[in-house]
């Protein structure tokens, strides 16, 4: 279960990562955010965020043109 849930449906490359950053940094370490996002490059570009950080992918799916991303905090 998500602690918060970031909209950045609709939003373009890099607006969803500002905001998923943003969120991210609202949360105490260990904590859960879902980002959702309509931005295609969202896969590949949010991946490579986490990477670049010290949080954690839990999920990563796709469902109508929704990309559905779940992080734990670092």
């Amino acid at each position: 279960m998500a602690h918060l849930i970031v909209d950045a449906k609709g939003l373009a490359c890099p607006m969803p990562i500002v905001k998923a950053k943003k969120g991210i940094d609202a949360l105490e370490s260990g904590q859960i955010m879902e980002l959702q996002t309509t931005d295609k490059g969202s896969m590949k570009d949010f991946q490579a965020w986490v990477k670049q950080t010290k949080h954690e992918l839990m999920d990563a799916k796709e469902e109508d043109g929704v990309f559905t991303f779940t992080v734990k905090k670092g």
